[in-house]
């Protein structure tokens, strides 16, 4: 039997050639698992690299996200600078608007009481005449269509022009009783020839 080997259950007989190889040399010995001097400073640098890396990253992201942040507000005091403005403008605009109004309802009114004047020689006369309420009645018509602006008086004749037309469902009924008309006669021409 060789040395160091052994059958059964038993223990491996101690050689007193067991560091020797077959031909009397000695057996190589295993390194120690782990990594080389060289394999621990390139795991350190690699581990340097990345965390240098994510720290200069991470500072670029903040800096990338508060620049955005700075702008998203400097666009939002800009565009409630302009609701203010638009407001002002609309504003402005109403009281103008208001003025005028009051400006030409006052121009009306005086119109209408000078009309009511100069026609008091008319009111109660005698049989027919008008009474004061015609007088101021007729005033009031005559100033109030003469001051409405051309885009009123527009809308006005527009309107009154659609009711003297043939409207879209009065057509839709003409054209849908014809097609029956025709169905019909078409119909009994049929049963005339068979």
């Amino acid at each position: 039997m060789t040395a160091g080997m052994a059958f059964g259950n038993g223990a491996p007989d101690a050689s007193p050639y067991a560091d020797e190889g077959p031909y009397g040399s000695p057996v190589a010995k295993h390194k120690k698992a782990g990594l080389t001097r060289r394999g621990k400073v390139a795991v350190a640098v690699a581990g340097v690299a990345i965390v240098g890396g994510g720290t200069i990253w991470f500072q670029v992201h903040s800096a990338a996200v508060a620049k955005e942040e700075k702008e998203a507000a400097a666009l939002q005091i800009q565009m409630k600078k302009l609701e203010l403005e638009e407001m002002k403008i609309r504003n402005e605009k109403a009281s103008s608007d208001k003025k005028a109004a009051a400006a030409s309802a006052d121009k009306v009114q005086a119109a209408v009481d000078k009309c009511v004047k100069d026609s008091s020689g008319l009111i109660g006369k005698g049989l027919g005449a008008p009474s004061r309420s015609d007088v101021v009645a007729d005033c009031k018509r005559q100033y109030e269509a003469a001051t409405a602006g051309p885009g009123m008086e527009a809308a006005g004749s527009a309107r009154d022009a659609g009711n003297g037309g043939i409207s879209s469902p009065a057509l839709l009924g003409l054209v849908a009783g014809g097609g029956l008309a025709v169905a019909v006669f078409a119909r009994k021409g049929k049963k005339t020839d068979a």
